[in-house]
């Protein structure tokens, strides 16, 4: 059997380089949410907060979901070029962010419960007390959100592709979420606990619960078709697909080359996969004639080539 040299055609599938700072980001700000989380519940209940303890156990599930993006930079990192993962492992920090979104959901969901079971059942507040609390704890997201925009700052010249189609690490963006949802819940508790406090309107503290549950539901929305969108593959609106038409179009002999079949993946945060399947009439057309012209597109990072003869 005739042997060939296949060394210049093998490579590896690390197709995104991670984010070093992001990953460190995420992995402070889940300490920190989890030992402001502590604090959160243990007042809220001690005072009688609805508000504070939403704020609580909203930020509970913050602190699991931060630290499961921190798993899966850890995560990704690890298996980068385990060849078990064919296309890299780019789409487990995506998974973390799609949990994440869910995380989030579930959190509107016992925010949306424990402020309707206050409205029915009022229950008295230790106002002063749980003020204090929620300002410590919107200081601790305040802080958090420096940390991880100072992240997003180191990471963002990785986050354009060579057109200018600008790509979110979303791993860190559902981070970032979840510590925005927790300023804003907290800026929330902290406005119903004044109102009950100065004018006696208790009501304003569950209200207050659902209006967060409400912001909330809406971040987690965006999140989970941002995830979802990239863990479905669903790709074929963006404009790299059109670029791939256009390279076939302007570099076959015209009438000669047509695309039968085009399927187009992400592999990372600006990386993109294709198969490309070309029916032609040009007998001297090759798969590495093709894979030229997708060249000059370099966010097209791995390309399978099937030319037809017809």
């Amino acid at each position: 059997m005739q042997q060939h040299d296949t060394t210049n055609r093998e490579h590896d599938h690390v197709f995104d380089g991670g984010n070093a700072a992001g990953e460190r980001g995420t992995r402070a700000v889940a300490w920190l949410t989890a030992l402001m989380m502590v604090v959160e519940i243990v007042a809220g209940w001690w005072y009688n907060s609805m508000a504070l303890l939403a704020d609580g156990f909203h930020m509970s599930s913050h602190a699991l979901a931060i630290g499961l993006s921190a798993f899966a930079y850890a995560a990704a990192r690890r298996y980068a070029v385990d060849t078990r993962f064919a296309f890299g492992t780019w789409k487990v920090e995506i998974l973390g962010g799609f949990a994440s979104a869910v995380l989030l959901m579930a959190v509107v969901a016992l925010m949306v419960f424990g402020s309707v079971e206050r409205l029915i059942a009022p229950q008295p507040i230790h106002y002063p007390e749980a003020m204090i609390v929620a300002a410590v704890g919107l200081i601790v997201n305040v802080v958090s959100a420096l940390i991880l925009g100072h992240a997003h700052h180191d990471d963002r010249h990785h986050a354009h592709d060579a057109d200018g189609h600008r790509h979110h690490d979303l791993n860190l963006k559902s981070a970032y979420v979840h510590v925005i949802a927790d300023a804003a819940t907290s800026v929330l508790a902290i406005a119903a606990l004044a109102g009950g406090w100065l004018f006696g309107w208790s009501w304003l503290d569950p209200v207050m619960g659902l209006v967060g549950a409400v912001l909330v539901a809406v971040w987690a929305r965006r999140l989970l078709a941002d995830t979802g969108k990239v863990l479905l593959d669903r790709e074929m609106d963006h404009p790299v697909v059109d670029e791939i038409r256009e390279a076939v179009a302007a570099n076959a002999q015209p009438g000669q080359t047509r695309i039968v079949d085009l399927h187009v993946w992400r592999v990372g945060r600006a990386s993109y996969s294709c198969a490309l399947s070309l029916v032609t009439g040009d007998p001297t057309l090759t798969a590495d004639q093709v894979r030229q012209w997708l060249a000059v597109h370099d966010e097209i990072v791995h390309s399978t080539i099937e030319v037809n003869r017809g």
